[in-house]
This record gives structure tokens, C-alpha cells and sequence, in this order.
């Protein structure tokens, strides 16, 4: 008696998650994962709550962040001042909402100007090769050498005044060498694959090559990679505004409110001038770091997490 082999199947969850996602687009089987996330998109909702609280500042309080009141010196929280007064008497909530901006604008800002930066040359070192990537490589390895924060440090000591945006512009050229390392590693990857020699072959052009094939296929690794640079550069901020090398007072934020709040006195007496700025950085930065996590499993797709 002849034995027939018995057919197999796919079923389950593999067979479910397939047919789902045949015929979506990359980018939409990314969007997929991520909102399966729960933890990922819970701190999406908290973010968003952080940056809409700082950018509608003026309807929570109408204190002037900057202007001192010698009456109100390290007043106790009331109804008029809900996180009391610093030691200046300036009004810590308005500060707090105030300063949020300035955090988020130098992370944000100081995350696009790298990308710029580390996208580009990481682009050209690894489409090009040769020499250029040689160049680009050694200087990448100099800049490395040196340690970012001592770095940063350096030249904001050598500059008489820091504004915002010079600290951005530090922030940025200091801190490039890593994306574009990561950048070029991608690039090389792609550059052998069978889409990118056809382009090649038909006479496409390096700069719509470069746009148009190489950088759609990067997306993952440059998205995760700017969600996490905004998080540390929200914390370096933090930090050289806490040693007095950041934003100048009275300018508020979060690192300033904290450096004032330093001495003993003040820690033990009035915890409402350096805890609320000390939890909006960790929220803010947690958020951040969740979001990049879920980012990336999302545009892995040999991530198996849901």
C-alpha cells in the first residue's frame, strides 16, 4: 500500500501576519508594528502633551519668565505662583513652560543640523568610495578621538556668549561623526544590491540615485538614530546649562532651573524648583528613547517584538 506525504500548511499567527501585510508598502508595515507598541505610542501621547503644554505656555500662567521680583524671592508655591519663586523671584511654572521650549528647540534643532551633516557625508563616502570615503573617513576618525562633552565644552569656553543658536551650531558639528559612520555602513551595504546596478546601467543620475533609491532604503537606521540624538542632546543641553557653560541667565530652561536650585538650602526647603524640571527631562528623554525603541522594531524586519 502506497503512502501519500502528508501536505503541510501554514497556520497560525506567521500565516495571519503575511497575508496582512502583502501588498502594504515598507513604510506602512512599519507604521503597522509600531502602533502594536503599546509602550511606543503611549510615550508618542506623552510627548506630544510635553510639547503642546510649552508651546501654549501664555495659557497656564502669565508670569514673564525673565523678569525678577526682589518680593518674591524663594516665595512657597500659592495660588498666584503653583511652584512658588526662585531665588531671583522669578516664577518657576512660567520658567518650567518656558524653558521646555528652549530644550526641545536646541534638541530638536541641534538633531536636524547633525542629520544634515552626518547624512550627507555618510551619502557621499559610501556611494563614491575611493578617496572621497578615505577623506571623509579619517576625518571622521579624528573627530572621534576627541571626547564630545570636552569637546563641546572647549568651545563654548572659548566663545564669549552662547545664544541658543550657537549652541546648537556646537551641539552639531561636534556630534556628527557617528551618523555618518552609520550612514556609509548602510550605503555600502545597498550599493551592491541588484536595484542599484540596474539604475546604474540605464545612466540614472548620482544625485537621484543617491534620493531616490539609497536614502528611502536608510530610513530606518536615520530615523532611529535622530530619535535617540534628540533625547542625549536634550540631556547635554541640560548638562552644559547646569555648569554654567549652556544658556545664559535669565533665559530659562530646564538645566538652568536646575543649577539654581543646587545649594543645600534650596534642595532641602523648596524640592518645587528643581523637581518639576528634573521630571520633565527624564519624561521628555524616557519618551523620546521608547519612541526610538518602537522605531526601530518597527523598520527591523527581523524583529519579532510585539
Amino acid at each position: 500500500m502506497e503512502l501519500k506525504p502528508q501536505e503541510t500548511t501554514s497556520t497560525g499567527p506567521e500565516l495571519n501576519k503575511n497575508t496582512v501585510e502583502k501588498g502594504m508598502s515598507p513604510h506602512r508595515i512599519a507604521l503597522k508594528r509600531f502602533m502594536k507598541n503599546k509602550l511606543a505610542v503611549a510615550s508618542v501621547v506623552i510627548l506630544l502633551i510635553i510639547i503642546i503644554a510649552v508651546l501654549c505656555a501664555p495659557l497656564f500662567t502669565d508670569h514673564n519668565p525673565t523678569k525678577s521680583n526682589l518680593t518674591m524671592i524663594e516665595r512657597s508655591p500659592s495660588a498666584e505662583h503653583p511652584l512658588g519663586n526662585d531665588s531671583s523671584g522669578r516664577d518657576n511654572l512660567a520658567r518650567l513652560l518656558y524653558g521646555g521650549r528652549i530644550s526641545l528647540i536646541v534638541g530638536f534643532s541641534a538633531m536636524v543640523f547633525t542629520l544634515v551633516i552626518g547624512v550627507t557625508l555618510g551619502s557621499i563616502a559610501g556611494y563614491y568610495g575611493g578617496k572621497v570615503d578615505a577623506i571623509i573617513m579619517r576625518a571622521t576618525d579624528l573627530m572621534l578621538m576627541l571626547p564630545f562633552l570636552v569637546l563641546c565644552l572647549t568651545v563654548v569656553a572659548i566663545l564669549e556668549k552662547v545664544t541658543v543658536g550657537i549652541l546648537v551650531m556646537i551641539i552639531a558639528f561636534t556630534s556628527w561623526p557617528n551618523l555618518t559612520r552609520i550612514i556609509r555602513g548602510t550605503f555600502l551595504t545597498l550599493r551592491e544590491q541588484e536595484f542599484i546596478l540596474g539604475a546604474k546601467a540605464i545612466g540614472v543620475s548620482d544625485i537621484r540615485i543617491i534620493f531616490k533609491h539609497f536614502i528611502p532604503n536608510a530610513i530606518g537606521p536615520i530615523v532611529v538614530n535622530a530619535t535617540l540624538m534628540m533625547a542625549t542632546y536634550i540631556i547635554v543641553e541640560s548638562a552644559l546649562s547646569f555648569i554654567g557653560f549652556g544658556i545664559p541667565q535669565p533665559t530659562p530652561s530646564w538645566g538652568n532651573m536646575i543649577s539654581e536650585a543646587q545649594s543645600i538650602r534650596i534642595l532641602r526647603n523648596s524640592p518645587e524648583a528643581w523637581i518639576p524640571p528634573g521630571l520633565a527631562i527624564l519624561m521628555t528623554v524616557l519618551c523620546i528613547n521608547f519612541i526610538g525603541d518602537g522605531l526601530r522594531d518597527a523598520f527591523d524586519p527581523k524583529s519579532n517584538r510585539r
